[in-house]
């Protein structure tokens, strides 16, 4: 049996990863396709409790960055072993919302992390599962965080840890993820984020239905 494709979503805070995976989705089920849906950090029951410590700091203790950097690998690493590659191995579709880019876009270049070596991390715990595509829902940070406020408003939920940081952390990141897109051009596909949702979609799908259904 073929291998299947797999699809990430990356971008900083407020890009629509989420929504735009969803919409990605919907269109693949369109087609009678067995579609994975996946998200980063989580995914697993191990993902998820390292997600609560990684996001919402359960444990209250201060998470130095190499701890960081090594616990979003272990969630990776058990979301590989025991959804992503079980999925591509029966021809499946994965749709996953972040995945090992995020990790150096953010532990990298935003926290300082040297980047080869968060990419040779990388490597170590996805095992050569790499994305087919990456799409890289680029967003103004002003409007990213406008929409993440907004979101939070209306479920009355706290910023999490990582939407905390300064903004001249989230600079880097962005600035990251635009290095990390110039480094794998032949992978990264980079969307205007700013578009109405429905006009990002489109985007996706055309890139995607000249990548595998033409």
């Amino acid at each position: 049996m073929a291998r299947g494709r797999f699809i990430t979503f990356e971008g900083p805070e407020g890009g629509g990863k989420t929504t735009q995976a969803k919409c990605l989705i919907e269109r693949l089920d369109a087609r009678g396709l067995d579609v994975v849906y996946a998200r980063e950090p989580g995914g697993t029951p191990t993902g998820e409790a390292i997600r609560d410590i990684l996001q919402h700091n359960v444990t209250g203790e201060n998470i130095s960055p190499p701890a960081e950097v090594l616990l979003f690998a272990a969630s990776r690493a058990q979301l590989v072993a025991h959804v992503i590659r079980p999925a591509l191995d029966r021809g499946a579709w994965v749709v996953c919302d972040r995945f090992a880019d995020s990790t150096t876009a953010y532990q990298g270049y935003g926290r300082g992390f040297d980047v080869e070596h968060m990419i040779a991390i990388n490597h170590f715990a996805i095992q050569g599962t790499e994305p087919d595509i990456t799409f890289l829902l680029d967003v103004d940070l002003n409007e990213g965080f406008r929409r993440i406020t907004a979101r939070h408003q209306e479920k009355a939920s706290p910023l999490d840890r990582i939407e905390r940081e300064a903004r001249t952390f989230h600079e880097r990141v962005r600035a990251g993820y635009h290095a990390l897109a110039a480094r794998w051009p032949d992978r990264f596909y980079t969307v205007n984020g700013m578009d109405e949702e429905s006009a990002v979609a489109r985007v996706v799908w055309e890139r995607v239905e000249r990548a595998f259904f033409t």
